[in-house]
């Protein structure tokens, strides 16, 4: 857990809606440091584990091969009280600049909706006529994508934040590390939830047949995970599953979230347990399918 109170900071702004981030200069690199957002859903916290969600869920993509931002946890002292914050080193650079998804669909001309529509089939025929990168790397991607975030239980994924790095002086693109997962892995529950939840295999079922849903919309509904993925209805989804599959190393992760320091014996035990029936209901019941 590194102190991130007094490092060095530098003007450069963040935007996005989940909490306040600071620009700083940690370990000679630049960082993005977001701090914890209030948990609305759940009055009986104050803050969220979104940042832990943020740390962990990047590190399972990597774990998974799947590119993602370098990030690392710590403390931030603000009016005397210390919370647990993460550092996502920015991946910019001078004249790269990060573009999202819905910029570049916004370049179809035609397009059933505007950028910022989430819906999966104008998603799909976006990637096949945008012109940024190659569109089966990206379709790829996107499905590579999809699948993580089904996993570790992302209901956030939506089309500005994730994309492309954009190289302004050749005019080149190319897909940009993941990030943004600080939605997954229930930020917002809280240990009295988690006892309910772990005494219980109908509460435990639910999350993971019911929810989360995912940011993409089939129908004008928010997609639910299981029912795309076993449906084996898309096989781009299907074959996403094979590669990603074989990759997941639950004992590796499950090291990963025993190192994390913020969360309570109890928190862990959650973790591990979702993740695992997740990996065997939704991501291995589609293989047997």
């Amino acid at each position: 857990m590194v102190d991130f109170t007094n490092l060095p900071t530098r003007k450069k702004a963040y935007g996005g809606a989940n909490g306040s981030k600071l620009s700083v200069v940690y370990d000679n690199e630049l960082y993005m440091l977001k701090l914890p957002i209030h948990a609305v859903k759940n009055p009986n916290i104050s803050y969220t584990n979104s940042c832990v969600s943020e740390y962990l869920g990047c590190h399972i993509f990597n774990m998974l091969g799947v590119n993602a931002q370098e990030t690392v946890l710590g403390t931030f002292e603000y009016h005397g009280k210390i919370r647990t914050v993460v550092a996502c080193k920015d991946f910019t650079s001078p004249g790269v600049v990060i573009m999202d998804f819905a910029s570049v669909k916004n370049q179809i001309i035609d397009s059933a909706s505007n950028g910022y529509g989430t819906e999966l089939n104008d998603i799909l025929d976006a990637i096949e006529r945008q012109n940024a990168v190659d569109a089966k790397a990206l379709k790829e991607h996107f499905w590579n994508m999809f699948v993580i975030d089904a996993f570790i239980g992302n209901w956030d994924r939506h089309n500005g934040n994730w994309g492309f790095l954009y190289n302004q002086e050749n005019d080149r693109m190319e897909i940009a590390p993941i990030f943004d997962c600080g939605s997954a892995l229930f930020p917002q529950i809280d240990d009295e939830i988690i006892e309910r939840v772990l005494a219980s295999k109908a509460e435990m079922n639910a999350r993971v047949f019911d929810m989360p849903t995912s940011a993409i919309l089939i129908g004008g509904k928010r997609a639910n995970y299981y029912q795309v993925i076993t449906s084996n209805k898309y096989q781009d989804c299907t074959e996403a599953v094979k590669r990603i599959l074989p990759r997941i190393n639950l004992e590796e992760i499950n090291g990963l979230i025993d190192s994390i320091q913020p969360l309570s014996n109890l928190q862990k035990r959650f973790l591990k347990k979702i993740l695992k029936m997740r990996k065997e209901l939704i991501l291995e019941n589609a293989i047997l399918k």
